[in-house]
C-alpha cells in the first residue's frame, strides 16, 4: 500500500489507459457537493453515477437488490479514515475481477483534488487507473462522452483534480446535462435539481454511466469511445 502520491514519472507507469485489464486496482471518482441540499442537483450527477456503480457490484447492495429493494444509495460507502471521502471497495465481475475504489468526496466541488490525490496514494493506485466521472454541460442531456486529459471546460472539480494530482491526464467519463435555457447563468443552472422530465430520463443516464465505467475498467478507453460514441 502507498504511503506518498507518486510524482513525475512514477505517475504514468503502469498499464496503459487505453488497453483495458484486471490485474490493478482502479479509482472510479464520483464528483459532487456534499451534502441533501445538493443530492438532487445536475453538478453531482457523478456522484450519483458512483452510486448506481455500488448498487450493481457491492455484495450487501446486492443482496438488497435480490430481495427486490435495490438501494440508491448503499450502505456500504463509509467515511475513508484519510481522506474527505465516502469510498466503497468492491469487485467487477465478481471475486475474481479487479478491485475497484469507489469514491464521492466530501469536500465542495472545488476542492475535490485533494481527497483524489490521498486516495491514489492510499490505495497505491496508478493514474492511469484514476477515472474521474462528471457533469458536462457541452454535452446533450444523457450522452455519455469518455475522454483521456484534454480541457476542463470550466469545471471547478476538474480543476481541482489537475492541480492535485499534477496533470490533466486522466480518464473521464462525462455525462451530458445540455446548457442552461435562455440567459441563465450557468453556475445557477448546474446547482439546480433536474427538472421532472429529467428524472424520468435519469436512472438510464446514470445505467449508461455506470455501463461507460465498467467499460473502460474491462476493455479500455478506444474500445469504450467507439461504443459510446457511435451515431
Amino acid at each position: 500500500m502507498a504511503s506518498r502520491l507518486p510524482t513525475g514519472p512514477e505517475l504514468l507507469r503502469g498499464t496503459p489507459a487505453d488497453v483495458g485489464g484486471s490485474g490493478a486496482s482502479w479509482l472510479v471518482v464520483g464528483l459532487g457537493n456534499p451534502g441533501p441540499a445538493y443530492a438532487g442537483n445536475r453538478h453531482n450527477v457523478g456522484a450519483m453515477a458512483a452510486r448506481e456503480l455500488a448498487s450493481r457490484h457491492d455484495a450487501g447492495a446486492l443482496a438488497v437488490s435480490r430481495l427486490g429493494r435495490r438501494s440508491a444509495d448503499p450502505l456500504s460507502f463509509k467515511a475513508h479514515q484519510r481522506a474527505r471521502a465516502l469510498v466503497d471497495v468492491v469487485r467487477f465481475s465478481g471475486a475474481g475481477g479487479p478491485r475497484v475504489v469507489l469514491a464521492i468526496p466530501t469536500t465542495f466541488m472545488n476542492e475535490s483534488g485533494g481527497p483524489v490525490a490521498s486516495l491514489l496514494a492510499y490505495y497505491g493506485v496508478d493514474l492511469d487507473h484514476l477515472i474521474v466521472v462528471h457533469d458536462e454541460l457541452d454535452i446533450p442531456p444523457g450522452d455519455i462522452r469518455l475522454k483521456r486529459g484534454g480541457g476542463e471546460g470550466g469545471h471547478n472539480g476538474l480543476r481541482s483534480v489537475s492541480r492535485s494530482v499534477g496533470t490533466k491526464d486522466y480518464l473521464r467519463v462525462r455525462i451530458g446535462i445540455g446548457r442552461p435555457p435562455g440567459r441563465m447563468d450557468p453556475a445557477d443552472f448546474v446547482l439546480r435539481d433536474f427538472s421532472a422530465t429529467e428524472r424520468a430520463e435519469l436512472p438510464f443516464t446514470l445505467d449508461a454511466a455506470a455501463e461507460a465505467v465498467e467499460s473502460l475498467v474491462a476493455v479500455g478507453l478506444l474500445e469504450t469511445q467507439q461504443r459510446f460514441h457511435a451515431p
